[in-house]
C-alpha cells in the first residue's frame, strides 16, 4: 500500500511562522510535523510515500530528500502556486499513487491512529465496491458541528444529523475510482466527491478514540509540542 501526505497548504493562520517555513515543518519536540506521520508509516510497513507540495515546496523536499533518513521512499508532487485543493492534489498525484487503494494524510495533524488498519481498510474497499474508509473523531472546540454522521451499521451520512455527528480527522483510504471524474491540475475539494459517495453508501468510517490534534493555529502548535513531549 502507498500513503499520500498532503502538504500543499499556505497555512494563513499560522503566520508569521509559515511565511518562512512551510507548515509541515514547522517542529513539533524533534520532529518536524510531517516526519511524526514518516515514522509511524514506516512502523505500520508503508514505506512508499508521495507527498504535495506547493508553498515553499523546495524547503520540503531540500528537508526530507529521498526519506532515507525516515526508512522511507518519497516521491514529490508539486502542484502550482496556491496549491489545487485536497481533491485537486490526489487527482494529479493519482500517477504515483497506482491503481490501488491507498492511504491519505492531513500533514498538519498530530495522531496516533494505528496505520496498520489502513490495510484491513483497503482490503474492505475493494471487497465490497466502496469508495473510500474514514477515521472520523469527537467534534474539536473549534468546529463543533462536525462534518459527518457515522451510522450504526458503519457507514457515514453527508447529513451529520444522521448518527453520530463526527469531525473528519483528514485521514482516509481512498480507491482511485474516487477521483476518476477529477482532473488533474485543477483544483478541487474532497468534500464534494465525499459526499456522493455517501450518498451512495460507498464509504464506511470509523470513530478514532485516541490522540487527534488539527495543528492549525500557533496555540494548537503549542499543545502539539506539550503532546509531543510526552508521547
Amino acid at each position: 500500500m502507498k500513503a499520500m501526505i498532503l502538504a500543499a497548504g499556505r497555512g494563513e493562520r499560522m503566520r508569521p511562522l509559515t511565511d518562512t517555513c512551510p507548515k509541515p515543518l514547522l517542529r513539533v519536540g524533534s520532529e518536524p510535523l510531517i516526519g511524526w506521520h514518516l515514522r509511524r508509516l514506516k512502523n505500520a510497513g508503508i514505506t512508499e510515500i508521495v507527498i504535495n507540495h506547493a508553498w515553499l515546496g523546495g524547503q520540503i523536499e531540500a528537508e526530507l530528500g529521498n526519506g532515507a533518513r525516515y526508512g522511507v521512499h518519497i516521491a514529490y508532487s508539486p502542484e502550482r502556486s496556491g496549491g489545487l485543493e485536497t481533491a485537486g492534489g490526489i487527482a494529479t498525484a493519482l500517477p504515483l499513487l497506482g491503481e490501488q487503494p491507498f492511504l491519505v494524510i492531513n500533514g498538519d495533524v498530530l495522531t496516533d491512529i494505528d496505520f496498520q488498519t489502513a490495510f484491513t481498510a483497503a482490503d474492505g474497499l475493494s471487497e465490497q465496491g466502496l469508495l473510500a474508509h474514514l477515521w472520523l473523531v469527537d467534534n474539536p472546540p473549534h468546529h463543533p458541528e462536525g462534518d459527518f454522521g457515522l451510522l450504526p451499521d458503519g457507514l457515514a451520512a453527508a447529513d451529520n444529523k444522521q448518527g453520530e455527528a463526527l469531525t473528519f480527522s483528514g485521514m482516509g483510504v481512498y480507491h482511485p475510482s474516487l477521483l476518476k471524474h477529477t482532473p488533474a491540475h485543477q483544483a478541487a475539494k474532497l468534500a464534494p466527491l465525499l459526499r456522493a459517495a455517501m450518498d451512495n453508501r460507498q464509504v464506511r468510517a470509523e470513530k478514532h478514540h485516541g490522540l487527534w490534534l488539527d495543528v492549525g493555529t500557533v496555540e494548537r502548535l503549542e499543545e502539539a509540542n506539550r503532546l509531543a513531549a510526552s508521547w
